[in-house]
């Protein structure tokens, strides 16, 4: 979610997660290693930004999904519809 905004020093990702520099740059490179973040050298600094590429898998897994729940929210809707017909003709 921080890095939705754009790219940002590791040092101000750690103290905004509450956790230490070296703690949020292990979980950083864990990140990094599994392509869902980037990072690059500026200065002494360390900038980290979002990998979008890394998310395909995961919206490619869930698109079934939403298309499921697209067509369940779609019967649900007709179902109430439905039911409201039936209560205006009582």
């Amino acid at each position: 979610m921080l890095l939705r905004s754009g790219e940002r020093p590791v040092t101000e990702l750690a103290r905004e997660l509450g956790m230490t520099q070296p703690g949020a740059s292990k979980h950083l490179r864990v990140l990094r290693e599994v392509g869902l973040v980037r990072d690059r050298r500026a200065g002494k600094q360390r900038l980290y930004s979002l990998d979008a590429r890394g998310l395909r898998p995961v919206h490619e897994w869930t698109g079934g999904f939403e298309k499921f729940w697209n067509e369940s929210f779609d019967r649900l809707d007709a179902y109430v519809q439905h039911l409201k017909q039936a209560r205006q003709k009582e």
